[in-house]
């Protein structure tokens, strides 16, 4: 068993098979291939981006520069999001029935697209701020990083996943089906 995709080199683990090993062992199995990971994420990226622009249509935006913008940074998270979600969803549902591998799945997916796209919206956020900021890597610079995240994070939770709706969610749940459906 190679462990060293981890950094740990095999002789570093007792002989007899324990607990360590086995996890290792679990998370080096759960690791996705990159082939699908690639082609799933360039699909992923896609379809956020247009489950993002169909909720801006909905809400009948004016701005297409925006739109854009904003399309582009769904697509980022979902690009990003679905490599992660994929190795979430093989860590928690390997060896497990389909109906735990099709929740860690949804999990999975759901959380890792969401974490994603939510990290690149407090960067782009933080950006535009780090003007008004303090000199970098001072005590004063740190409180305005973690808070001017922390408000980033609230105000996508509360103005962005809307925009996940319905084309997001749909594709949340098939993607689960699918992962549910194929080998693991």
């Amino acid at each position: 068993m190679n462990l060293s995709v981890l950094g740990l080199p095999s002789s570093s683990l007792p002989d007899r098979p324990g607990t360590l090993r086995r996890f290792c062992a679990h998370v080096c199995r759960a690791v996705p291939p990159v082939g699908p990971a690639l082609a799933g994420a360039a699909l992923w990226a896609a379809i956020m981006a247009a489950s993002a622009t169909h909720g801006i249509w909905l809400r009948t935006w004016q701005t297409p520069y925006k739109v854009q913008a904003v399309a582009l940074l769904f697509a980022v998270g979902g690009a990003v999001g679905f490599p992660v979600g994929l190795f979430l969803a093989r860590l928690f549902g390997m060896g497990r029935r389909r109906e735990a591998a099709f929740a860690a799945a949804l999990i999975g997916f759901s959380a890792a697209t969401v974490a994603s796209t939510a990290l690149a919206y407090a960067l782009v956020y933080r950006s535009y701020y780090a003007a008004w900021h303090a000199e970098p890597l001072s005590l004063t610079w740190l409180f305005q990083l973690i808070f001017t995240t922390l408000g980033a994070t609230g105000q996508f939770a509360v103005l962005g996943l809307r925009l996940y709706f319905p084309i997001g969610f749909a594709a949340m749940l098939a993607a689960a089906l699918w992962f549910v459906r194929k080998p693991r």
